[in-house]
């Protein structure tokens, strides 16, 4: 699983370490949501941290930009993101705002 540099992390997240080392190992954790990178056209994606136990994911791990205590919580930072590249590059090209900011 690979983590943004710059990680976005919710208000109501309190152990961000502890959270990213449970996402590695697959363990459940109620409540978490994760903001990813799209791998197709689309720009991101919001999943509950269940669903990256699936097989697919294992074998195809996403690009994680964000972790949110809650599904509210991470479209607000989808909401942040998009208007910091709004701000810096005048466009919501939001997969290119966050690459070229590594």
């Amino acid at each position: 699983m690979k983590f943004y540099r710059n990680l976005y992390v919710g208000d109501t997240v309190s152990d961000v370490h502890k959270v990213k080392r449970k996402l590695k190992t697959n363990a459940g954790q109620l409540g978490i949501y994760v903001i990813t990178l799209c791998r197709g056209r689309d720009q991101l994606e919001i999943y509950h941290c269940a669903l990256l136990q699936q097989r697919y994911y294992r074998k195809n791990p996403p690009y994680i930009v964000g972790i949110a205590g809650g599904y509210e919580e991470a479209v607000e930072i989808v909401k942040q993101i998009a208007e910091e590249a709004y701000r810096q590059n005048g466009e919501c090209d939001l997969k290119k705002y966050l690459l070229d900011q590594k």
